[in-house]
């Protein structure tokens, strides 16, 4: 989503068990329908469970410098991390931001206390046994003081030159670590406007995924089979999985101990619709799904067949090759000071998302900024350490099968 700066990312659950068990039995259909490939990456996807985001803590800055109180957040703690992994989720997706935290050219070097930093949070989660996800997250956004991965920028070759080295410290930093942590090349890449992909900015971006994949690769140990993680234009459906020009990496400099036939690159994807529901920072749209009851507080589109519609092009697309999905951020933002009954909008629209994911054989990660409250996202009170919004965490937990 775009820059979290100020943009705070930002059920009773309607859907009858015969739907649930209709929807597990789907997925039991597609995998049986799977190849060799297939199933190693369904096997993934299933370890990886239920996901949260650590949103608005490591991609948080001040001026260009990353601050992971910056933006209203506490410092993290392993006792947060602990209680989202009670609460049942298997996955932290961990936005990081480097900024200005990278030097000057020729080495762009990342400051190490930094990348310690990085990789103490990492730890947190990754010692608890839990999946971790790490990317690059706000050096993209035009709107982000120290933002430089600037698609349509003219400086392509300093741009290129600078990302191959600060993925390749990142990548040397956790070479170690094993499949359970994830790499992810970048956020919300694109050139700032919701219109159609423009060129050459959808191929400089095609062009930083394969940066990616051939320098993590190339820095060699667990890094040689580790799965890597790749977004199209925005993480937008439509125009990644669509013909608009996304390319998927190729992965010459894979461990050859991977069968040829198998596939070690994810494809990540972003879930807001709609979003004058899901994110509009008004009163006016409040309610989602098959148990909204006032038509005027309803979205006129976006609702379960929509939803259902667009991951199904990431399976046709990519799961169906061999490509796992990550849906890396969904969710709703608070609007119950209109509306009492939003949470429980907001708990249906989790549901159906994580339970849909599940169905066509794709990862879904919930978006949490750490705001609760009007118009936050948030699951967790991140300085006590508690549940906030327990009916949307098991509302996520039936729709992937987990409570």
């Amino acid at each position: 989503m775009a820059a979290k700066t100020m943009r705070f990312k930002t059920v009773l659950v309607a859907v009858l068990l015969a739907v649930a068990a209709a929807i597990c039995g789907g997925s039991a259909s597609q995998a049986s329908a799977g190849t060799a490939a297939q199933s190693d990456s369904s096997q993934i996807v299933a370890d990886m469970g239920a996901g949260w985001n650590l949103g608005n803590q490591l991609e948080a800055n001040i001026n260009g410098f990353p601050s992971e109180t910056a933006w209203g957040n506490p410092t993290v703690t392993q006792a947060l991390i602990d209680k989202v992994q009670a609460a049942g989720f298997k996955t932290i997706r961990i936005p990081v931001s480097y900024l200005r935290n990278v030097g000057p050219g020729p080495g762009y070097t990342v400051d190490p206390s930094w990348l310690n930093r990085v990789q103490e949070v990492v730890d947190y989660a990754y010692n608890r046994g839990m999946y971790v996800v790490i990317n690059m997250h706000g050096d993209g956004y035009k709107t982000i003081d120290g933002s430089w991965l600037i698609c349509d920028s003219p400086a392509q070759a300093e741009i290129k030159d600078k990302y191959q080295k600060v993925w390749q410290q990142i990548a040397s930093k956790f070479q170690s670590y094993d499949q359970r942590l994830i790499l992810e090349s970048m956020n919300e890449e694109f050139d700032g406007q919701y219109g159609q992909p423009t060129q050459p900015c959808y191929a400089n971006i095609n062009d930083y995924n394969q940066i990616f994949v051939d320098t993590v690769r190339r820095t060699g140990g667990n890094n040689s089979s580790r799965w890597l993680l790749v977004p199209g234009w925005n993480t937008n459906i439509d125009y990644t999985a669509g013909n608009y020009g996304f390319e998927l990496p190729t992965d010459q400099y894979r461990s050859p101990s991977i069968p040829s036939d198998e596939h070690r690159i994810m494809i990540s994807v972003h879930y807001y619709d709609p979003w004058d529901f899901t994110g509009e920072e008004t009163g006016n749209i409040t309610q989602w799904g098959p148990a909204a009851t006032d038509p005027s507080k309803t979205s006129t589109w976006g609702q379960e067949e929509y939803l259902d519609a667009q991951l199904k092009k990431m399976y046709d697309g990519f799961v169906a090759k061999g490509y796992p999905v990550v849906v890396g951020e969904y969710g709703a933002i608070d609007k119950s000071s209109f509306d009492s009954m939003n949470n429980t909008y907001r708990a249906d629209f989790a549901y159906t998302l994580a339970a849909t994911a599940k169905k066509y054989g794709q990862v879904s990660v919930y978006w949490d900024n750490g705001v609760n409250g009007q118009y936050g996202f948030g699951l967790f009170d991140r300085r006590a350490h508690t549940v906030t919004q327990q009916g949307i965490i098991s509302a996520i937990m039936s729709g992937v099968g987990g409570g």
